[in-house]
């Protein structure tokens, strides 16, 4: 912790993860400087789920195919899925520069296309604090959500923390910009309703994890989700810190990852 800062009690905490139920602006402040090997995370888009529901929820909506009646699936809001979702990230760059070692990065996931060209700025965002090293491409498949060029792509923004050799650990030399259609397993997920409403696969995870970090390194997601990278940095043997706002998501984040502990432990 930094000097002077008042720990914040971890929600769950084992000798190499510690979850974190609350605001990821105040929880960074609190980490020592240089203490991260690699950020992978997935922040709030601004796409107003808090509003009006989930995307699928209001598209299904939209076209009448929700069931009738009291029991009838509800949208699942998201926290600072506004327009304040710009700002969050904005605010967080700063804590990445000073969380990370030399050389170390960060893997954001974002938006992609249009009509907001969301992935260009937070580009020239990460840019400011960060060295902007590519834009990944994550190609879902075909059929996405959407009216208009439905959205079959997301993309993953890495960063570096400049100072050092960029920590990268494949040798194959064949790691492109574009993770296509069941690339390293990744395949798109249809949220369950009750699941979180913007899950990503674990393994889209795995992949970053995999390339740029090695042994124990520590992992960092301060949008934690349910705990999408936490599962595979355990599963690697990776340390990991999370931090999430929405307590029911905390849970199952924190489930899932002792089940990962558990797994791991049973194979030794």
């Amino acid at each position: 912790k930094r000097g002077g800062e008042v720990p914040i009690k971890p929600y769950y905490q084992s000798d190499r993860v510690t979850l974190y139920h609350g605001d990821c602006l105040e929880v960074l402040q609190t980490l020592a400087d240089c203490s991260i090997d690699l950020i992978v995370t997935d922040p709030p888009y601004g796409h107003n789920n808090n509003n009006n529901g989930d995307l699928i929820h209001r598209w299904e909506s939209a076209l009448g195919r929700l069931p009738s009646g009291s029991d009838s699936p509800q949208g699942r809001p998201i926290a600072n899925d506004g327009p304040e979702a710009n700002e969050l990230w904005k605010a967080v760059l700063p804590h990445a520069a000073r969380l990370l070692r030399s050389g170390c990065c960060c893997c954001c996931c974002c938006g992609g296309g249009g009509p907001d060209p969301q992935f260009a700025r937070w580009s020239l965002w990460m840019d400011e604090h960060l060295d902007f090293k590519q834009m990944v491409v994550w190609d879902k498949g075909k059929m996405g959500m959407g009216w208009h060029y439905r959205r079959s792509y997301e993309t993953v923004l890495v960063g570096m923390k400049p100072g050092g050799a960029c920590k990268w650990y494949d040798e194959s030399k064949k790691i492109e910009n574009v993770i296509r259609p069941g690339d390293y397993g990744i395949r798109k997920i249809i949220p369950r309703e009750t699941d979180h409403p913007t899950p990503k696969p674990a393994a889209l995870a795995e992949h970053f994890i995999r390339l740029h970090s090695t042994g124990d390194d520590v992992v960092l997601d301060p949008f934690m989700g349910h705990g999408w990278v936490g599962e595979p940095a355990v599963t690697l043997g990776r340390r990991f810190i999370g931090i999430e706002i929405d307590e029911r998501y905390c849970e199952i984040a924190a489930k899932r990852i002792q089940a990962a502990e558990r797994e791991c432990a049973e194979r030794l």
